[in-house]
């Protein structure tokens, strides 16, 4: 399964990006094959506006069925549900313990945006 994680950086022990649209960069990791894919989001962070539902795209056509994030607004949690990407929420630590916690079942599927749209 491939699950993209918002990041602060670019490598597995990077910090959770609370941020959806605005986060760094995305890191697509394949669970089965431990393969890891990195999505810069410099246009995301920089944008005026629209950038959750841009970011929401990206995670569609990379293939991901699983977003792993703090915080998700309602734009981007639509286009993400449209798409059948599974939202989780509320993430911290480093990208590789969040995994670990989707792993164990410790994080938990959202059935809503948790923040309001243009939240940073």
């Amino acid at each position: 399964m491939k699950v993209a994680v918002t990041a602060r950086g670019t490598t597995l022990s990077s910090e959770v990006d609370p941020r959806f649209g605005r986060a760094k960069a995305f890191l697509v990791v394949d669970t089965e094959t431990k393969d890891v894919e990195v999505l810069d989001n410099a246009a995301g962070v920089g944008a005026m506006s629209g950038a959750g539902v841009q970011a929401a795209q990206r995670i569609v056509d990379s293939g991901a069925e699983t977003l792993i994030t703090g915080h998700c607004g309602p734009n981007a949690f639509k286009t993400l549900s449209a798409a059948g990407v599974t939202v989780l929420l509320s993430a911290s630590g480093t990208v590789e313990e969040a995994l670990a916690k989707l792993e164990s079942g410790d994080l938990k599927e959202s059935g809503s945006a948790d923040v309001a749209g243009h939240w940073r």
